[in-house]
């Protein structure tokens, strides 16, 4: 069992390919292998996984197959933390035994397990060797399949692989500071699970005071629901304060009257470029 840190921004495809140019064109860059993915998830008919808060897939690269199970995990100053298990597959079938090492082996019925969607992507690695730190950068062109239905998937991931937490997040502010994204907290499972109608969350817009990790949890539950997402002015009070004290009150200032009068996300993103460098900015604050 590992634990796995990292950053993921979704971004339309013009802006991809720009930040994968940005990303090669520094010095600390190393271009790494080019594969496509493909990747199928599990789970029961009643998505006993899904309510478990975990992800079962198994991942084609050539002819290779590696099992992986994931958990949610927690979302930490701006980065995903999850526990995660990997085994090497002979083919593409489950092994459902190797579920017995994991805490999930008593709270489901291995057999029950069913194919529940698809994400297949083209992956661009990037390394990045700093000072203090290694990250890889997956750069993710594809789509998500399930439920009868397909949606796009564009999304530049920095992953930590040694060194110190920190530096994800530098990264992550230098593309944002380049190139319009979007910091989204909706993983490639939650979306594909509600593509194939077993997650389905509703949008919250109600008028309490929201502290900030809430604020950016709502922003991508708007995004993968595709909606329109208004804030009341007095449910952006932390938020609102955190930004001032963060720097960030001209990026702040352009989106604030956009939040009030409600808009989808990427429609936010293109209204306010630096929308990603702000969100990644108040997620390395604590609230």
């Amino acid at each position: 069992m590992a634990t796995e840190l990292e950053i993921k921004l979704t971004l339309s495809p013009n802006a991809q390919t720009k930040a994968a140019d940005w990303l090669l064109a520094q010095p600390e860059a190393q271009p790494g292998p080019r594969k496509t993915l493909i990747n199928r998830y599990y789970d029961t008919a009643d998505a006993a996984l899904n309510r478990a808060r975990a992800a079962l897939r198994v991942r084609q690269a050539g002819d290779h197959y590696i099992q992986t199970l994931k958990t949610q995990g927690e979302f930490v100053e701006g980065a995903h933390r999850r526990q995660e298990w990997e085994w090497p597959l002979s083919g593409p079938e489950l092994d459902l035994s190797l579920l017995d090492q994991t805490p999930l082996s008593d709270q489901l019925d291995p057999t029950q397990l069913q194919l529940a969607f698809e994400t297949n992507f083209t992956r661009q690695v990037i390394m990045l060797h700093t000072a203090d730190a290694v990250i890889e950068v997956a750069v993710d062109s594809g789509e998500i399949v399930g439920g009868g239905q397909v949606r796009p998937l564009h999304e530049v991931e920095f992953e930590l692989k040694d060194g110190k937490p920190e530096a994800l997040m530098v990264w992550a502010r230098a593309l944002a500071r380049e190139i319009p994204v979007f910091l989204n907290l909706v993983s490639k499972a939650e979306q594909g699970y509600h593509l194939a109608g077993i997650h389905q969350p509703v949008l919250d817009e109600g008028d309490r005071e929201l502290t900030v990790t809430e604020f950016l949890h709502r922003l991508s539950l708007a995004w993968l629901l595709q909606a329109s997402v208004t804030f009341a002015d007095v449910a952006l009070v932390q938020v609102r304060q955190v930004a001032m004290q963060s720097g960030t009150q001209a990026i702040w200032s352009e989106l604030q009257s956009a939040l009030v009068n409600g808009a989808t996300v990427p429609d936010l993103v293109q209204r306010v470029p630096r929308l990603g460098e702000l969100q990644l900015v108040l997620a390395s604050t604590k609230g």
